[in-house]
């Protein structure tokens, strides 16, 4: 049967995938406790409301979890011209001397970010700004200037041997959703993160997984689900709208992603029963696949999966997912590695087939996203039953909204 993807994603009609949200339905500050919010199940067409307490039971015993474990870092920093005016810099991926994010942390004295400037049109190409911060009890100057004006790449440099993420917690704040619309709170600094983030670089949280609390893994494990993390530093792309005419021409950011032997080894081992919290975890897993399918076609060991990557093949050109982990697993054995570090822009939208992924754990995103067509590719048509059900049952949405369960509408793929 031919695949007619290109013709099917480009008959997509964009305006379907809006819906109407109340600016008071808009989460602006988080519960307290974390897993005091509500959860919302679809499975097989049928939606229950329960608490978030109660997930562990919805759950399976056989299967395994897979959480983000970036770290929101201060991205957005201010810094005040002479002449009055107000800079500010939002760091959005690390240039030079490395684009790797976990090690961009540790660079001393210099550094080029790509950033995105508010007023930038008051910052002319040849000014330094310059501002003092504290960092470890010692006062210590830092100057920003431009690299490349038009691709916006800053070059920030500070006078003792301090490392770029010391720099960056003296001198940034949390950069909250644009969406909340209001400004970050010192209590931010907590709220904004998971309870076990550990990899600092993202600029945004990976929300789904903020109801989780210690008291929630202590469940997990009693009922004998394992759990495993990756990375996935979270962009400012996540927030990007829509505009294109059809999906085809939307354009993806792309986001570092890092993945341990250990990860590897735990999705073979439940290669059936994978469900990741947050959709930066399933976009995450669902590139993984596909970077084992160019490992098993032999077409490159770089790891880089374009958008539309997926699409094209026919299914029976394609590996199962445990033969895609298996030539992962041989090519880390090959290369000695324990852990592989790449780049993903893979745009999932209706018509796509999950690979690894059978369910998501996710809050409730905004009208017209990238993330509402994802949605949409796993529970099909029925994404605006469970909208509408949220909406109807007063489920607080967005970042430090509510939460769901949701289990894939179509029959997987073979494993």
């Amino acid at each position: 049967m031919k695949n007619n993807w290109l013709e099917e994603a480009e008959s997509i009609r964009l305006e379907s995938f809006h819906y109407d949200l109340p600016d008071e339905r808009i989460a602006r500050y988080p519960l307290y406790p974390r897993d005091g919010s509500k959860l919302l199940v679809y499975q097989n067409g049928g939606i229950s409301h329960m608490r978030f307490t109660d997930l562990p039971d919805q759950l399976p015993s056989d299967m395994l979890l897979v959480f983000n474990n970036t770290k929101v870092i201060p991205a957005r920093a201010y810094f005040q011209k002479a002449t009055g005016a107000t800079i500010e810099i939002l760091l959005l991926h690390p240039e030079q001397p490395t684009q790797v994010i976990n090690d961009a942390m540790l660079v001393q004295q210099s550094c080029v970010w790509e950033c995105m400037i508010g007023n930038k049109k008051r910052w002319k190409k040849a000014d330094v700004l310059a501002t003092t911060i504290e960092v470890n009890g010692e006062e210590i100057e830092l100057q920003v200037e431009y690299v490349d004006y038009d691709k916006n790449h800053i070059r920030l440099s500070w006078n003792t041997e301090a490392v770029f993420l010391d720099i960056v917690k003296a001198l940034g704040e949390i950069p909250l959703p644009p969406y909340l619309n209001r400004d970050t709170e010192e209590t931010d600094k907590q709220t904004y993160q998971t309870v076990y983030a550990d990899q600092d670089g993202a600029v945004a949280a990976p929300t789904a997984g903020l109801h989780f609390t210690e008291n929630t893994f202590s469940k997990l494990a009693a009922k004998g689900i394992k759990t495993s993390f990756l990375t996935l530093h979270v962009g400012a792309g996540t927030f990007q709208p829509i505009k294109a005419s059809t999906v085809t021409e939307h354009k993806m950011h792309s986001e570092q992603v890092v993945f341990t032997r250990e990860l590897i080894d735990a999705l073979r081992d439940k290669a059936e029963t994978i469900v990741p919290v947050g959709t930066t975890s399933l976009r995450s897993l669902e590139s993984l696949y596909w970077y084992g399918v160019k490992l098993f076609r032999n077409e490159t060991t770089e790891f880089q999966i374009e958008k539309l990557y997926p699409y094209p093949f026919e299914e029976t050109e394609l590996p199962s997912a445990t033969e895609s982990l298996n030539a992962i697993a041989a090519f880390m054995d090959q290369e000695n590695r324990d852990h592989i570090l790449g780049e993903t822009e893979i745009f999932i939208f209706p018509g796509y087939r999950f690979r690894l992924c059978k369910g998501l754990v996710t809050n409730y995103h905004q009208p017209g996203s990238t993330l509402i067509l994802l949605v949409a590719a796993l529970v099909g048509a029925d994404w605006t039953k469970i909208y509408q059900e949220a909406l109807t049952n007063d489920y607080r949405f967005l970042s430090y909204g509510d939460s769901s369960l949701l289990w894939g509408s179509k029959k997987p793929v073979k494993s």
